[in-house]
């Protein structure tokens, strides 16, 4: 009798818990963004280390569209990488995808995003693209879809890519700039 209730107990619970449900790939956003405090630096300087970041060490090339304003602290530009869907076969494809990171100084701090992501689906022409939503609709509408997981595989990589260039761009801006470089590590003087 007691195998029978903790049968019954099991079974309510089930039926009770809530339903778990996969990310749907197509409709998931590829971004990431992020708020920053930087109360001990001036708007300025950040802008400046930004601006400096997308002209020198913006390694996502080649780049279009920079822009910046130092009047509103606000420097854009798009960037460009790639992710590898497979074949049917189970053969790597390179695409090429564009981003825009966004960088915006305030008075406390800053705020970056990269995002706006863009699939080129025709190498030879790099000026046609096509929203990479559209795109993963495309890949999961695919007859191999449900061997290949495209969308799944491009969707990740999207945000590898994401990811990667915002790690690169805020361990840029936690640098200590090359000014400040010459006191690290030196003893105090006294001056009796």
């Amino acid at each position: 009798m007691k195998k029978v209730l903790l049968g019954f107990v099991f079974a309510s619970l089930l039926l009770a818990a809530p339903v778990a449900r996969a990310q749907d790939a197509a409709s998931a956003t590829i971004e990431y963004s992020e708020q920053v405090p930087a109360d001990d630096q001036g708007r300025d300087a950040l802008y400046r280390r930004a601006l400096d970041w997308t002209e020198n060490h913006f390694a996502y090339g080649p780049t279009t569209e920079l822009k910046f304003d130092p009047a509103t602290g606000s420097v854009r530009v798009t960037g460009t990488g790639k992710v590898k869907p497979v074949t049917p076969a189970g053969k790597e494809q390179v695409q090429v995808v564009r981003f825009t990171f966004t960088f915006r100084a305030t008075d406390t701090g800053y705020t970056y995003s990269v995002s706006s992501f863009k699939m080129v689906p025709d190498p030879k022409k790099p000026d046609e693209v096509v929203q990479m939503a559209d795109y993963l609709t495309q890949l999961s509408l695919e007859k191999a879809s449900s061997r290949t997981f495209n969308e799944r595989r491009v969707t990740a990589q999207a945000n590898a890519l994401a990811s990667e260039v915002a790690m690169s761009f805020r361990s840029y801006m936690n640098s200590i700039p090359a000014g400040a470089e010459g006191t690290v590590g030196l003893p105090a003087t006294d001056k009796d």
